[in-house]
């Protein structure tokens, strides 16, 4: 093939893929710009979004600045315990567990209702970051990962 030849080819394949891809993110691109000042939803609080129906942590409040020992507390449907308790997990940074303590309930947990929890973390602060995450996790003593559930909310340690 001559370099003319191989130029038109090499040409009219860059401009199919030019009109391939302007068809198909045309709509995209189409969209109406939000106008300026338009609010922003701004973010819910943990305790009251709706995927949040299962549990509700009063403390430490997501972005908290934490130390030992951490009290943990809120309110979770009956169906989060399992024998009246569940694992709270604290990490560093990389997700490495520093911690893990059982949540007690502070009340009947065999319902559907909200049944208020606690529970106390001890732990050493981690010595190369102040970053962490605080995992509430749903006891499921089957093992069948469709009945597993975890909250998860990034605390900070001082």
């Amino acid at each position: 093939m001559n370099p003319v030849a191989r130029i038109t080819v090499v040409a009219v394949v860059l401009l199919g893929a030019v009109a391939l891809g302007a068809w198909w993110l045309g709509p995209a691109l189409r969209r109406e710009p939000v106008p300026t000042g338009t609010p922003m939803a701004s973010p819910t609080p943990l305790a009251t979004t709706d995927a949040d129906d299962l549990i509700i942590i009063d403390q430490p409040l997501p972005m908290a600045s934490v130390s030992s020992p951490l009290r943990v507390s809120g309110k979770a449907r009956g169906s989060w315990f399992f024998e009246g308790s569940f694992p709270v997990i604290l990490t560093d940074w990389d997700g490495l567990i520093i911690a893990t303590v059982p949540a007690q309930a502070m009340g009947e947990w065999m319902t559907t209702e909200w049944v208020p929890f606690e529970a106390t973390v001890v732990f050493e602060k981690p010595a190369y970051s102040s970053r962490g995450a605080l995992i509430l996790k749903k006891d499921n003593p089957s093992g069948l990962p469709q009945f597993d559930d975890a909250r998860e909310i990034t605390v900070f340690f001082r």
